[in-house]
């Protein structure tokens, strides 16, 4: 699988802008993320049926009620040790039409993590055919419709970096963030996003660094996988993307052994902490959703 291939939006069209259009909605962000892209340009066909799979895993009022749980499952965890900062517009010398669309920004991080945090964690048990709604949730909240309110029209379009145009007052930074997360070369979406703000981007190093090296971060970590699993055992409703399933839909041996290491990698590996951070980052701006539910 060829992961540098991307089909953008405004390459998108058809069906497949169609199921962009609707991750969007569905996801309540202005953004399709990198493993929609990469999956569309490589294997569209399984893209489309892997989002008819899990679509609506994400439209229960028992998915809204974790997302708004594993917010501040992270957050809490963080701030019963240390306070997180907030950064002012005059701190970071920016004019205030720019530092609303910093704030937009990281909000869209902010709405995305705990759907991605699910989109991994089921994808990848399903993939190998491990379970998923092992204890379905008998509440109402379990199949009722996501509540119109929550999340609605919160964040503004990411706009990236390059890694390799990063201001070089901040490669060193972007180097702390990459040995930290255990990437070999490049850095996720949220950082490249970051950069484009090079005094915010330096500060969040500085000031939460020692955070994120510290067991507080790993235990912020740990209690979202927690609630990451126990809502992935409560689902209603099971995705049919077990080998034998997708091999009943004429998807081969090669796609699923492609797929598998995809969504292992992004649910199991370095990842795992990037997640939670997105909450983090967006606290720094008071651009967290809601935290009570």
């Amino acid at each position: 699988m060829d992961t540098s291939r991307q089909r953008y939006e405004m390459e998108a069209t058809g069906w497949q802008r169609g199921v962009y259009d609707d991750v969007r909605a569905t996801f309540r962000a202005p953004i399709v993320n990198w493993i929609w892209r990469t999956t569309m340009a490589n294997y569209p066909d399984f893209c489309r049926y892997l989002w008819s799979q899990v679509k609506p895993l994400f439209e229960t009022k028992a998915f809204a009620r974790f997302s708004v749980r594993y917010r501040e499952t992270v957050l809490s965890a963080i701030e019963s040790e240390v306070e997180i900062p907030t950064y002012r517009r005059s701190e970071l010398g920016v004019r205030p039409a720019e530092y609303t669309e910093l704030r937009g920004q990281l909000a869209t991080f902010d709405v995305v993590a705990p759907r991605l945090a699910v989109l991994f964690r089921v994808t990848n048990r399903a993939l190998h055919g491990e379970s998923v709604g092992a204890s379905r949730g008998t509440d109402r909240a379990a199949t009722a419709p996501f509540p119109d309110w929550l999340d609605a029209g919160r964040g503004r379009e990411p706009s990236m970096v390059p890694v390799d145009e990063f201001d070089e007052d901040i490669t060193e930074t972007a180097a702390q963030f990459q040995r930290f997360h255990g990437f070999d070369d490049g850095l996720p979406s949220i950082y490249r996003c970051l950069a484009q703000w090079p005094t915010l981007f330096d500060a969040l190093w500085a000031d939460l660094g020692p955070v994120l090296e510290s067991e507080t971060f790993t235990a912020a970590c740990d209690r979202a996988d927690e609630c990451t699993d126990a809502f992935v055992d409560s689902v209603p409703y099971s995705p049919r993307l077990a080998p034998d399933a997708l091999a009943t839909q004429g998807f081969d041996e090669a796609l699923v052994a492609d797929v598998q290491q995809l969504f292992r990698e992004f649910d199991e590996g370095a990842l795992d902490d990037v997640i939670p951070g997105l909450h983090l980052w967006a606290a720094t701006v008071d651009a967290v959703g809601e935290r009570d539910w």
